[in-house]
This record gives C-alpha cells, sequence and structure tokens, in this order.
C-alpha cells in the first residue's frame, strides 16, 4: 500500500515537469530545484530533457501500473483466505456442537451461515476494509503531490469531493442497514425452501405443492434482489455525479487561470486532471467500500455468532474409555429445554457387557431419547451415567462414544459409493476391503452388492436414491459392523426390511462376538425374540424389565 501510494506521488510529480518541457521549456530551466538537476548532468537544450523525462514517465506510469496490480492480487488473495478461515472454523465450531444444539438450531441458518453470509463478510466488510486503508494512504499521497503543486485549487478539490460523499454517506446509512438486515433474512429463507421443496421431493410430487414452494421461494428472492440492487446502485452512482463535477471543476480552474499566460498553465493543469483522474477512483473505491461495509453489518453480526460458538473437544483428542464390565444409568432424568416437561424421569438401569438389551414402548414414551442419552448425544439434566464405574460427562462423552455404533431408522448415505458408505468417515484410500466384505456378508448385503455391475464401487445417489429402503437400511448395518466396537444400537433399523430378512440379518447380529453389547429398539417385538432381557418404557419412565416370553403375560 504504502509503495503504491509513493509511486502514485511520483507518477503525478512528473507528469509537470514532462509537460512543461513539452510546452514552454523555459520555466524548466528558471526553476530553482530543475536548474540544479539540468545543470548536474550538463543538458544544455530542451531536446536533450524530452527524451530523458519521458523515459522516465513511462516507466514511472508502468511500474504503479504493476504495483496497483499487485496490491490487488495480494488483498484480494489475504481477503479470500481470511473468508476461508472463517467459514472452515464455523463449519468446525458447528460439526463440533453438542446435540441438543443441532436439536435447537435451523440447518438452514447454519448453511447460510458458511456459505452466503461468509462470501457477504468477505465482499462487504474484509475487503472493502483493505481497500479503505489502501485507498486513504493513496489519496494522502495525491492530495500531499497536489498541495506542492497548487495548495488552494488542492484544497478546493479535497474539500469539495470529500464533503460530498460525506454527505452522501450519511443520508444512505440507514437504507443501507435495513436493506442489509432484508439481504441476511431472506437468503437464510431462501436456503430454507430449497432445502424443504427438494428435501421432501416425492411429497411435493404427490401432493402438487410445487407452487406452494415456488411462492415461497420468490416471496424472499424478490425482496432480497430488491435490496442487493438499492445497494449496488448507492455504492456506485455518486460515481457518474462526481465524474461531472470534477470534469467541471477542471473547466472552472481553467477558466480562472486563464489570466496567466497560455502554456504556463498547461502543465498546471495538465497535473491537476492527472491528480484528479487517480484522487477521484480513489475516494469513489472508500466510499463504496464505506457502503459495502454499512449493508454488511447484519451478515457480519450473524457470522460473528456462529464464529463464537465454543467448539467441543475434539473426538481424536479424548481417550477411549475402556468397557469390561457394565453400563449403568441411575436416577436419570432428561428435558429438551428449561421450559418443557420432562422427557424422561428416574431411570434406573444395568447394562452387562456382552448382552442384548429390547426397548419396547409406545411412540413418545422416551426410548430414543433414553438410547441418545446412553451413546452420550444427549447430557441428563439429573443423574448420571457410569462405564465401568467411569462418569460420563461432556468432557469424556466422545471417550465413550468410540465404543459405539448407531444404526438409526432412517439411514443416511452419502452421493459417493457403496463401500464409501460401509466405511462411513474413512478416506477411500484407508477403507479395509476385508472388513467391507465381512460387514456386508453379516447384514445380507453381499449377494446384492455382487449382482451389481460396479460391485462395491456402484454409486448410491443422493441419500440412496437408487436403492430400495430394505438396501439402504442394510448399508447402514454394515456400517455399524464395519467399525467392530463394544456397543451396537439399533433404532428400529430392521423395520424397512421384510420379515425373512430382518430375521435372517437379526441371526447375523445375535451371533456377533458375545463381547458385544446390542441394545435394540424395535417395532415389532417378534425382532427382540434371542434378547436377554426387554425393557419396557411407559410415560416416561421405566414400567419393568422381563424376558420375552413375559411380555404378553404381565399388564
Amino acid at each position: 500500500m504504502i509503495l503504491s501510494s509513493v509511486l502514485e506521488i511520483i507518477s503525478i510529480g512528473l507528469i509537470l515537469p514532462f509537460l512543461g518541457i513539452l510546452t514552454n521549456p523555459e520555466l524548466v530551466y528558471n526553476h530553482a530545484f530543475a536548474s540544479s538537476i539540468i545543470s548536474e548532468f550538463n543538458f544544455t537544450s530542451s531536446d536533450q530533457l524530452i527524451k530523458p523525462l519521458t523515459y522516465l514517465f513511462i516507466t514511472a506510469a508502468i511500474i504503479a501500473g504493476i504495483v496497483r496490480f499487485w496490491l490487488l492480487y495480494l488483498s484480494t488473495k489475504v481477503s479470500h483466505a481470511i473468508g476461508s478461515d472463517i467459514s472452515i472454523k464455523i463449519y468446525k465450531n458447528t460439526l463440533y456442537k453438542d446435540y441438543i444444539s443441532h436439536l435447537n438450531n435451523n440447518s438452514s441458518e447454519i448453511i447460510n451461515g458458511i456459505i452466503n453470509k461468509t462470501s457477504v463478510v468477505i465482499g462487504g466488510i474484509v475487503s472493502p476494509v483493505l481497500v479503505i486503508f489502501s485507498s486513504l494512504i493513496t489519496m494522502i499521497s495525491i492530495m500531499i503531490a497536489l498541495f506542492f503543486i497548487d495548495a488552494k485549487v488542492a484544497s478546493v478539490v479535497f474539500l469539495g469531493f470529500g464533503t460530498i460523499y460525506l454527505i452522501i454517506i450519511f443520508f444512505t446509512k440507514k437504507y443501507l442497514l435495513k436493506n442489509g438486515e432484508c439481504i441476511a433474512r431472506k437468503s437464510t429463507n431462501m436456503i430454507k425452501a430449497l432445502q424443504e421443496g427438494l428435501g421432501g421431493i416425492r411429497d411435493v410430487l404427490i401432493d402438487g405443492s410445487q407452487e406452494f414452494y415456488c411462492r415461497m421461494y420468490k416471496e424472499s428472492d424478490i425482496p432480497m434482489r430488491r435490496a442487493s440492487a438499492g445497494n449496488e446502485v448507492i455504492s456506485m452512482g455518486p460515481r457518474y455525479i462526481m465524474e461531472a463535477i470534477g470534469m467541471s471543476l477542471i473547466a472552472s480552474i481553467a477558466y480562472i487561470m486563464i489570466k496567466e499566460e497560455y502554456l504556463a498553465i498547461i502543465p498546471i493543469l495538465g497535473t491537476f486532471a492527472l491528480g484528479a483522474q487517480r484522487l477521484m477512483p480513489v475516494m469513489q473505491q472508500i466510499y463504496h467500500s464505506i457502503s459495502r461495509f454499512n449493508s454488511s453489518q447484519a451478515s457480519l453480526i450473524d457470522t460473528l455468532k456462529l464464529l463464537s460458538e465454543p467448539a467441543l473437544l475434539a473426538v481424536n483428542e479424548q481417550k477411549k474409555i475402556a468397557f469390561n464390565q457394565e453400563i449403568i444409568l441411575k436416577n436419570i432424568s432428561f428435558k429438551y429445554s428449561q421450559d418443557s416437561t420432562l422427557a424422561l424421569e428416574n431411570i434406573n438401569l444395568k447394562i452387562a457387557k456382552g448382552s442384548i438389551i429390547g426397548l419396547i414402548g409406545e411412540t413418545g414414551s422416551g426410548k430414543s431419547t433414553l438410547v441418545n442419552i446412553l451413546m452420550g448425544l444427549l447430557t441428563p439434566a439429573s443423574g448420571s451415567i457410569q462405564i465401568d464405574e467411569v462418569n460420563i460427562v461432556k468432557s469424556n462423552h466422545h471417550g465413550w462414544q468410540k465404543n459405539i455404533a448407531h444404526v438409526p431408522q432412517n439411514i443416511f448415505l452419502s452421493d459417493s459409493s457403496i463401500k464409501e458408505n460401509i466405511a462411513f468417515g474413512v478416506n477411500i484410500d484407508s477403507i479395509n476391503m476385508e472388513r467391507v466384505e465381512k460387514a456386508a456378508k453379516e447384514a445380507h448385503l453381499y449377494k446384492f452388492v455382487k449382482n451389481l455391475e460396479h460391485g462395491y464401487d456402484t454409486l448410491v445417489g443422493e441419500q440412496g436414491v437408487r436403492l430400495s429402503g430394505g438396501q439402504r437400511q442394510r448399508i447402514g448395518i454394515a456400517r455399524a459392523l464395519y467399525k467392530q466396537v463394544n456397543v451396537i444400537v439399533l433404532d428400529e433399523a430392521t423395520s424397512a426390511l421384510d420379515s425373512a430378512t430382518e430375521k435372517s440379518v437379526m441371526n447375523s447380529i445375535y451371533n456377533l462376538c458375545s463381547e458385544q453389547t446390542i441394545i435394540i429398539i424395535a417395532h415389532r417385538v417378534s425382532t427382540l425374540e434371542k434378547c436377554d432381557q426387554i425393557v419396557e418404557i411407559e410415560n416416561r419412565t421405566i414400567k419393568r424389565v422381563c424376558k420375552y416370553n413375559e411380555i404378553n403375560r404381565i399388564k
């Protein structure tokens, strides 16, 4: 920035002697400072001065242009690098939040913050700040050069342009802030409309609700575009007014100075014309950057909120908790928020290692909540979870989760190959194919994969759209088996399977190593036939713990 401003002074300073030697060489020879340099180099005529001054002026102009381009490159590179840091940090903070935070937050707001609002902050805050600093240094340098040439004219130019820009900034600030808030709010609503419309495309097509989601998107898109357009006009519009004023000012200066000798004012007018040509874009850049800064404050506030979220301890930083004896739940109670009622109340349960536990109960009784607490996803409001007498708390729950594989009712599949979905979260180069095939066999997926043209490299499509519900479910089960962990939690994981396949899959799970603990939530009681004990949950607490053959005996 400083180097660029110095070169601006040099390029502007050289125009005066350059034009002077072309129009009135005697003025140059009569100038005290110039004459000393001329005598030093033994120049005896104006013709001898023209060539070196021309080369010097061209060289200075080229170097100044190169440095300005280099400054643009560095500023852009720095601002986008900052944007990358911010975006990555927000995404990392989001992924490391606890489960209750994800339940309470809207994913549209998070996605918009990571993608759109971060870009707005870079384009509207970081880049403008760099431009403002750079432009201020350049503007001050240009004004210093012009003040040395003619202080009165330079003062008129600076105060005139500066005052007009300050007035415009004062009257447009509130409008820009209002538009910025509109853009921040409506961009989140747009992503929400896209997520809901595309995410539930089957229901949208069946219900014919395309118009509803198109209207939902339109009602956010149009105001956002209008606000963006308004901000752009306010940011760029004054440039044309200032150019007209600048031309008028040059003409006025020429008229005022016409009383002097014609040839004498040409170098001064040329210098001021060049100075104005440099100064006006710089002042416009400062104004434009301030406008962008004002219009981006709402997105900045939202981004800072996301950045300020405390990141939890990374999974790999917590040592795996040994599980050799039993899981003990003591007086567990839980509620999802301070204002809500208890979702679980006074739960006491012991689960021995290597046992198979079934959970039954009506919808909303608290089965899934209990399992989420057991897996360390939710923190009890009161009570404790102990693994071999080690209390599970926020500071060590990732260490306990390293023992667990979870198979939910709705399996998430990434838009990648079958093997990548089985070895979920593992770099493709690090996938153990022997474990993949073993897990696929145990999940009764092996024959299906072998009949595919590309085998385990077959792409499943977004959310497994190219697979049946049962095939997706079996990939989820194979994923859990691939992890080779101590505890497997099946949350209605066989609900999409037919009875025969479910029985085969469950037999494979029951025949796993006796060291593995299996916890099953099932919608069919017959699935729990080989469980060591069945826990029935009713009205947010444990009603009874019994054997399979006792389920229908006691009511």
